[in-house]
């Protein structure tokens, strides 16, 4: 218990350091906050007002001037009321998207193994649902909690002053109503609690199917991911149920206490009346003054409910906060790029596992060096290494004589150009595609150039809008030949001096490849090219192959120098002719007709 509590006040501390981060208006909220106690103060001189009003009641002789402090406070409430809920929900709204934007930007910098073990939804949740629940804490219920506060004491106030016997014998209920509601209280956080993990599970989920729903229906796994997705509605069912027990009991138990309340005040207080210790316009004041209070009661227990909703949800918040992220700026501008990339005795691994062992590789400035090995043995990590999504456990990849780490990454990735497999489409126009990323504005004649180059630009005009066409989610309604193409042209406006070709070409027919062949020649012309590829038609012409075994580089050279003696590659080659046979024939074929 003694640990909960601990915990609790650091993530209420957190909460509160959080939102003064995202630095608020404090005038406007101080001034919103100024209008609700006025008007909690002008809603406590109602009932006074009244009671006097009833006791002095008489047609003929009207008090008038208690009829118009009616009025005014009426009015004073109705018009601060109004304006302090805008002011403070614009005071929440404020600060929230202040934090969403926060959090935003965190998401842009944090690092690749950040997403490498956290799921997409679940960012998605936290951006979302726990930022919304803040919002809710600030615009709906810290109001209630201060106002209500003021408001009970207040009223307290009030009714000791007009009879404390009768105040004393109505709030003796309250401390047995406590030994009820407390504990209750304490449940009902925790299951709100609970609640609010399984629906950020349950979003995570609904995103990874949603994003894969091609996958899931080429499957039939539609049973398989019905059953889960059940199987979390039921959760939160459950967890809906168990909420609907709490209220089933908080809602008899405060009703429960109204009426008790109520018969005291007019047991006791028509005793009270009789024998003229109090007046009937006090006991009407009575009963008005403890619906002020009932109301303002149910707000704050509303706000601990939420506040214990908020300090959760900044707790996952403040865990994305904390993660170190990608210093995109700092280092030094890439002067330079006529060298070399090397690698020099790089070792890395994911987690425990060992991928590249004492790696060195020289990539000379303007050749081909290609990527050769069985799959698992490495290739695409030492691109994910030269992107510096990940740093090396132990070695250095050096741009000549300087280690890349000393680069910015701004400026590290401007130089680098990324072709792969599935080269990722956003939603979104083909132009829009073709610059992303861009910082200065590229005209219209340089961006058809890099399409012609890229063999893209004639099915880009036989598009229904052409360049403006929308291309679908991930790209869906291009093919993976104009896919790729289009990645090449978007490679070529970027005007790479680092080019990485990952398996560009492995995934599309015997034409598709020819086409994108041809388009990755006009882009590799000039260029330091590394080159994944299972195919040797792909690297028979690099100026070096590096083999890749579990890991570690088993042989260096051209095709030659390794098909003799590189047993391997020897049989990796025989098997990749014997495969590429009918392609070849095919590729002569299609260059005749051409």
């Amino acid at each position: 218990m003694e640990k909960s509590n601990i915990g609790i006040g650091y993530h209420s501390k957190q909460l509160f350091l959080l939102l003064k981060e995202t630095k608020p208006p404090k005038l406007l909220f101080g001034f919103a906050l100024f209008l609700s106690i006025l008007t909690t103060i002008a809603g406590l001189a109602i009932p006074l007002l009244a009671s006097r009003l009833i006791d002095n009641f008489s047609f003929k002789d009207m008090n008038t001037g208690v009829i118009i402090g009616i009025a005014v406070a009426f009015f004073i409430q109705a018009l601060a009321g109004g304006v302090s809920v805008f002011l403070l929900a614009r005071t929440g709204q404020y600060i929230i998207a202040s934090l969403r934007e926060r959090l935003w930007r965190k998401l842009l910098v944090l690092p690749v193994r950040y997403y490498d073990t956290h799921e997409t939804g679940d960012s998605v949740s936290r951006m979302t649902n726990d930022t919304g629940i803040i919002r809710n804490l600030i615009t709906e219920h810290i109001t209630g909690f201060i106002t209500g506060m003021i408001s009970v004491i207040g009223a307290i106030i009030v009714l000791l002053y007009l009879d404390w016997p009768l105040t004393i014998v109505m709030f003796s209920v309250i401390p047995l109503s406590l030994l009820f509601v407390v504990p209750i209280g304490k449940k009902m956080t925790a299951i709100s609690r609970s609640m609010q993990s399984e629906t950020a599970n349950f979003s995570a989920n609904l995103t990874r199917v949603l994003s894969e729903i091609r996958l899931v229906k080429a499957s039939n796994a539609e049973n398989q991911e019905m059953d889960r997705g059940k199987k979390g509605i039921q959760k939160l069912y459950n967890y809906g149920i168990k909420e609907a027990i709490i209220q089933a009991i908080m809602s008899p138990l405060v009703s429960s206490l109204i009426i008790v309340v109520l018969v005291i005040i007019i047991g006791y207080g028509g005793i009270r009346v009789s024998t003229g210790a109090m007046t009937a316009g006090e006991l009407a004041a009575f009963f008005i003054y403890l619906f002020q209070i009932i109301m303002p009661i149910t707000q704050i227990a509303m706000f601990f409910t939420e506040f214990s909703k908020a300090v959760g949800a900044t707790e996952k918040v403040v865990n994305i906060l904390s993660h170190e992220e990608e210093k995109l700026e700092k280092g030094k501008v890439v002067a330079d790029t006529n060298h070399s990339l090397l690698f020099e005795q790089v070792s890395f691994k994911y987690e425990e596992e060992m991928i590249l062992k004492d790696v060195s590789i020289t990539a000379e400035h303007g050749k081909v060096t290609a990527i050769v090995g069985p799959s698992g043995s490495g290739k695409t990590t030492l691109f994910s290494l030269i992107e510096q999504f990940y740093q090396p456990q132990s070695g250095e990849v050096r741009l000549g004589q300087d280690p890349i780490r000393n680069f910015s990454l701004h400026s590290w990735r401007s130089i680098l150009g990324y072709v792969s497999q599935d080269s990722p489409i956003y939603s979104g126009s083909i132009l829009e595609n073709l610059t992303y990323g861009l910082k200065e504005k590229v005209n219209q004649e340089a961006i058809e150039r890099a399409a012609k180059m890229a063999y893209a630009h004639d099915f880009i005009l036989d598009m229904p809008k052409g360049y403006e066409t929308e291309v679908g989610e991930r790209g869906i309604k291009l093919s993976g030949g104009q896919r790729q193409r289009l990645a090449i042209a978007r490679a070529l406006l970027r005007n790479p001096q680092i080019l990485m070709l990952d398996e560009a070409t492995s995934s599309l027919d015997s034409q598709s490849e020819i086409v994108v062949q041809d388009a990755l020649k006009n882009l590799m012309q000039g260029r330091t090219t590394l080159v994944i590829a299972h195919r040797l038609s792909t690297v028979m012409d690099a100026d070096q192959i590096i083999f890749l075994e579990k890991g570690k580089v088993t042989g260096v050279g051209t095709h030659n120098e390794l098909f003799e003696k590189h047993s391997l590659y020897h049989e990796f080659a025989t098997q990749q002719l014997r495969l590429e046979k009918e392609f070849v024939y095919a590729s002569i074929d299609y260059v005749t007709l051409k």
